[in-house]
């Protein structure tokens, strides 16, 4: 049986921007982040249907969900609004959003997780009026554009502006969307991960809950690497996300989870390109990885 269910979610607001301020009234640990806001509820889940024990909810104000979103803003596009519409060289997708995430073209599917189509469904269901361009999106609609050279060869022209005015103005809900995703992966990684694994990987991301810099390190590396539950999503048997982090954590310390997590990271990242398949040239890409790493300690 899985220990408590630890889940990270957002405080409900009246409005739908991330400018809340904590309430006081609310019985809550508060750690300070620009002020962390959490507290305890029970939340419905599929994984506590079928372990029904007391969850235990964190809960981040809608503040420093932005902060943390501005962070991984500028950790994927050097927080520019030009950098919200990219394809990287050497990739079969657009990488779009605060958190590049992947949009397919008709007929591509590669091994990793295409996530722009649930973030699109996500803000729509927040109020946020859609383009035309990314109307039917949320149902398979693929990204318009074949290839990057389409992709470069639009830059300027009217859907991408139309596409990079609407992710400007909609980076309140995907970074809600950020924390909303991090709150999905732990039942995913504990029903992935082996029996003899899941006290700890439940237990390191406790650990890492615990502190802003912890909190922070779990939502960008969960956008960054995915899950880790993906079978598409490995090289030569081994994975590279979240889950097979924290697998390989085996600290106790509260403060001394982030400087792990990061030291852990880096050895799964540099495992990653070194078992990548030799044409994709990941190795060009993991200076640039280890240094997105450190900053989840400080270094």
């Amino acid at each position: 049986m899985f220990p408590r269910r630890f889940s990270l979610g957002l405080v409900a607001a009246e409005s739908r921007t991330l400018t809340d301020k904590c309430r006081p009234s609310r019985k809550q640990l508060c750690h300070q982040f620009g002020g962390f806001d959490w507290r305890f509820a029970v939340l419905a889940t599929g994984l506590i249907g079928l372990w029904p024990e007391l969850a235990q909810a964190v809960t981040l104000s809608h503040s420093d969900a932005l902060k943390v979103g501005k962070r991984v803003w500028q950790n994927e596009c050097g927080g520019t609004i030009s950098g919200l519409t990219s394809w990287n060289q050497g990739e079969d997708f657009a990488s779009l959003g605060i958190g590049h995430f992947i949009w397919y073209p008709k007929g591509r599917r590669g091994p990793f997780e295409e996530i722009f189509p649930k973030l699109v469904s996500f803000v729509s269901s927040r109020g946020a009026k859609l383009p035309a361009l990314l109307l039917g999106v949320g149902g398979g609609k693929p990204c318009p554009w074949n290839s990057r050279a389409e992709f470069l060869q639009a830059q300027n022209r009217g859907e991408m502006n139309q596409l990079r005015r609407f992710l400007a103005d909609t980076i309140d809900q995907q970074a809600e969307f950020l924390v909303a995703r991090l709150d999905a992966s732990l039942p995913k990684m504990l029903a992935e991960a082996a029996p003899a694994d899941r006290t700890n990987v439940q237990k390191q991301f406790e650990r890492l809950t615990k502190t802003p810099q912890g909190c922070y390190a779990l939502i960008d590396y969960v956008n960054f690497k995915g899950e880790g539950v993906l079978h598409t999503e490995r090289y030569q048997g081994q994975g590279w996300g979240l889950l097979q982090v924290l697998e390989a954590m085996q600290g106790n310390s509260d403060s001394g989870a982030p400087d792990e997590f990061a030291r852990v990271a880096k050895v799964v990242l540099t495992r990653r390109v070194q078992n990548a398949p030799a044409d994709r040239h990941e190795s060009r890409w993991l200076t640039g990885w280890l240094r997105r790493v450190n900053s989840y300690s400080g270094g």
